[in-house]
């Protein structure tokens, strides 16, 4: 803004009294002052226009925020199955042998440790005739059953296995059933028994994080 321009808005707000003429020397000091009591002439003040700015431009910027929520799923199961952790206690019968048993469901039969192992024919039909023990004291049960068949099992390392497969009972919690057993002779393992699906798939659901669920193996009582 030029310094003219400063002067008259000046000149204005005070009532221009002291009103310089347009183009006069504005630095002049014997600049004559107006009389007192002079009569105050208003067409000596500049017009006044009006200045009307303009709004500014506002841009609205709509945001729009995606979010994923994890959606849980609740997988139901039976109530009248077991929760079974990666190892527990069963009974084996024939034999009423108490026994640790590794759960494995990622075998499709289960698998049975034992000592001497022997195949012989009765009555026509191939049976097995074997020990069996808990490993913990010397004392083990001699069973003969009649095999139902064979199967080829192969690990990992070892040649494959040609192993009968014989029915046993077997107990965990209060729940038993009858199901295939293949047999393997084995000397010192740490798991006698390896639990399959063919188990569980009737009987209960497995829990890996967890060992030991079910209390002591209850045998079923019979009436007479």
């Amino acid at each position: 803004m030029s310094l003219v321009s400063l002067l008259l808005v000046a000149q204005l707000m005070s009532g221009c009294e002291n009103l310089p003429e347009i183009g006069a020397d504005t630095t002049a000091t014997d600049a004559a002052p107006s009389p007192a009591g002079a009569e105050f002439d208003p067409s000596l003040c500049p017009v006044v226009e009006t200045v009307v700015c303009a709004e500014p431009e506002v841009k609205v910027v709509e945001r729009v925020i995606e979010r994923n929520f994890e959606k849980i799923v609740e997988v139901p199961v039976a109530r009248d199955k077991l929760v079974l952790g990666s190892e527990e206690y069963f009974i084996v019968e024939p034999g009423g042998v108490r026994l640790k048993a590794l759960v494995d469901t990622g075998a499709a039969t289960c698998s049975l440790s034992v000592l001497n192992l022997t195949p012989f024919e009765r009555d026509g039909s191939e049976w097995v005739r074997f020990k069996l023990g808990d490993g913990e004291d010397d004392e083990s049960e001699q069973i003969e059953l009649p095999v139902k068949r064979h199967v080829r099992v192969a690990r990992p390392g070892f040649d494959r296995q040609r192993r009968p497969i014989v029915n046993m009972s077997l107990t965990v919690g209060e729940v038993t059933h009858m199901v295939e057993v293949n047999l393997v002779e084995r000397g010192e393992f740490e798991f006698p028994l390896l639990v399959g699906r063919n188990f569980l798939k009737d009987a209960a659901v497995v829990d890996v994080s967890l060992k030991q669920v079910q209390s002591k193996p209850k045998m079923p009582s019979f009436s007479k």
